[in-house]
């Protein structure tokens, strides 16, 4: 008699760690932003620069935040407008950081050197693209245990079928399944 192989689902893609999260961000960001300076250029021998750059940036804005909800953060899912508008306010917030950063320079040192000019800029960059990643990764892109709300989700149960819900055990982070009426357990005799 030969065994049958029952069929398993295929357990949820996990989402990635802290670190190797960082280190695809870092990739995708840094990919796209060589794209764009590339982009730019070439964009800009056929409009003004201004509207080249502000093209590019918003194109590119929209290419990584597709890039870091699929794979920097593992979502497993194209973002939605609301995800896109905060990632968006996030690299605003970090090119203010960048800006505020190089306007404290020239108020200290009216007219500082090239080296001072990259240290800032690349300082203040890091710091930036820090607290960005933070930011998507703890709010934008962060797994959220949605609650249904019960009065609008309703089940239908046959006669002496419980109730189960999933409850998130806090050892292994797994989840079991529990009931949510108690259960009458019997020993066998």
């Amino acid at each position: 008699m030969q065994s049958q192989c029952l069929s398993r689902p295929s357990p949820a893609p996990s989402r990635p760690g802290p670190l190797s999260s960082f280190v695809r961000f870092v990739v995708c960001g840094g990919g796209v932003g060589l794209l764009s300076s590339a982009a730019v250029p070439m964009l800009a021998a056929a409009m003004p620069w201004a509207v080249a750059n502000a093209l590019v940036t918003v194109a590119g804005t929209l290419l990584c935040t597709e890039l870091h909800a699929l794979f920097t953060f593992g979502t497993g899912r194209r973002p939605d407008w609301r995800r896109h508008l905060q990632s968006s306010g996030s690299a605003f917030a970090a090119y203010l950081a960048t800006t505020a950063a190089m306007f404290a320079l020239y108020a200290v040192q009216p007219s500082p050197g090239m080296v001072w000019e990259q240290t800032v800029y690349l300082t203040a960059s890091g710091l930036a693209g820090v607290g960005r990643f933070l930011v998507l990764r703890l709010f934008v892109f962060a797994e959220r245990n949605e609650r249904v709300d019960r009065a609008t989700h309703s089940e239908t149960l046959l006669p002496g079928e419980p109730s189960l819900r999933l409850v998130p055990e806090t050892d292994t982070g797994r989840r079991q399944v529990a009931p949510t009426q108690p259960v009458l357990i019997t020993a066998a005799a």
